[in-house]
């Protein structure tokens, strides 16, 4: 082909999410070590409001979702769409705004949510005037999307563009829906909701953010990248379809299962219960197809740390989400709701799944969007593959201990009725667990420096001539 007159994939704008995934990366995760520091040793908190644990853990949640998933799931669906659909992105000059406008978003998050502007929405506590620039970039986000496949070269569309696409349309509804709120002040608003509607509204808006941002749209990852790195076919195409449309129409209806016990109507928490439970299924058909797309290259994994972190991660999803419905049944939300079992089993999930899908993917993806034929070091993916491993072993047994702990002595009674325990003596209990989940933070942390620096390695022997070559569509 004569490079001269072919059309060329645009990898500028995945070039530069890719980085800053690793980059914020470690802004978030260095401060969830931080804040988990906090929670082991209060003094950490300064007595200053701006660094404050009730300050800061929201920014480590935005940061680690918004920023860290947020530019993985860019960079990934930039990158797959136009080489699955044979053309280039849509709209470049619109993709390059999203990815100036999405940090912009971050960096309003960094500055506005410790100096506590929030709206105190879990996952949504950004103000009004930054929900509005979510809204403009995320608009863009869909036109360059769905435009590049509808100018797709080829008439099939692969699934892995179906859950980005689903991922996509769904977060702009949840967003809009959940974040209509009255501006009372530049920086200050109230929810349109009150009570337990607004309950309702913002815990279907949560865990959907969990079932479409961190579950729809990594599993668009999923099925791109491990059949890539596998260099195998997805095991089952028609799976991977039954997969799809049973995921997005039960995840819908989970929500309630956040409000056990509360003043949620009862039919709505057993509804929350039931999709829970029903969601088990299409959440393990996903798993199972992605495991199984290994057959007949199994062996990889002794030489490949890249397909490890893709295998392993879906390992970690399939836990995770047989671990989620088993926590919605109401008897067993009885002893894990409010206790660290709940941030034990969102951490297997956000550092066992999305983490490592993403690292993966990332691996994958850098030396070909950088013209490169492989990473500076692949002992330094082995090494960092551990360090992720481990650490993810650790923060979760410690959260599953503390939790089972805490449930157990929060409900123990005296013969006479009263409580056994003060909280203060379940909060000494934990210590022990709040040092060790620090510590199993600290060890992922450290990988995510492994990474930056073998990424730092790889780019810097990159040249602008290898990077054009490498976005050739063949």
């Amino acid at each position: 082909m004569n490079t001269a007159t072919s059309t060329a994939y645009d990898y500028k704008v995945v070039r530069q999410f890719a980085i800053m995934t690793v980059v914020w990366g470690i802004v978030g995760m260095g401060l969830g070590v931080f804040i988990a520091a906090q929670l082991a040793w209060p003094f950490l908190n300064f007595d200053l409001p701006w660094t404050s644990f009730g300050r800061l853990r929201p920014l480590h949640t935005n940061a680690v979702i918004f920023a860290f998933g947020g530019c993985a799931l860019f960079a990934t669906s930039y990158y797959s769409v136009q080489r699955t659909c044979q053309t280039t992105l849509f709209a470049p000059k619109l993709a390059a705004f999203t990815f100036w406008g999405w940090q912009l978003v971050i960096l309003l998050a960094a500055i506005s949510l410790p100096l506590g502007f929030t709206s105190s929405k879990e996952y949504a506590e950004l103000e009004w005037p930054i929900d509005i620039l979510i809204t403009i970039v995320w608009v863009s986000y869909a036109v360059v999307f769905f435009g590049t496949l509808a100018t797709r070269k080829v008439k099939h569309i692969y699934v892995g563009n179906w859950f980005f696409g689903a991922f996509i349309l769904t977060v702009a509804i949840l967003h809009l829906v959940n974040n209509l709120e009255v501006p009372v002040t530049a920086m200050k608003s109230y929810s349109v909701y009150a009570g337990a509607t607004d309950a309702m509204v913002q815990w279907w808006y949560g865990h959907n953010a969990v079932g479409f941002f961190l579950t729809a749209g990594f599993l668009g990852i999923m099925y791109y990248f491990v059949p890539k790195q596998a260099e195998r076919p997805v095991y089952s195409y028609r799976l991977s379809i039954v997969h799809f449309w049973a995921l997005i129409t039960v995840y819908i209806w989970a929500g309630p299962h956040h409000l056990h016990y509360t003043a949620l109507p009862d039919w709505a928490q057993s509804l929350g219960m039931v999709m829970s439970l029903i969601l088990l299924a299409p959440s393990w058909g996903g798993m199972i197809n992605g495991m199984m797309t290994l057959s007949g290259a199994w062996h990889k994994l002794r030489s490949d740390p890249i397909l490890r972190f893709l295998v392993v991660s879906l390992a970690f999803y399939g836990m995770s989400t047989f671990e989620g419905p088993m926590m919605a049944i109401k008897t067993v939300n009885a002893l894990s709701h409010y206790t660290d079992w709940t941030i034990g089993h969102v951490h297997a999930g956000a550092l066992g799944w999305v983490a490592m899908v993403s690292i993966g993917a990332l691996y994958h993806l850098i030396p070909k969007v950088f013209g490169r034929v492989q990473m500076h070091s692949i002992g330094l993916i082995n090494a960092h593959f551990w360090l992720a491993t481990i650490g993810t072993v650790l923060y979760i047994a410690s959260m599953w201990v503390n939790g089972i702990a805490q449930g157990l002595m929060w409900r123990a009674i005296n013969e006479d009725g009263t409580l056994t325990y003060s909280f203060v003596e379940a909060l000494e209990a934990s210590h022990p667990g709040f040092v060790v989940r620090m510590i199993g933070g600290a060890i992922f942390f450290t990988g995510m420096l492994l990474m930056a620096y073998n990424t730092w390695r790889t780019v810097q022997a990159a040249k602008p001539a290898e990077y054009e070559a490498a976005a050739q569509i063949a």
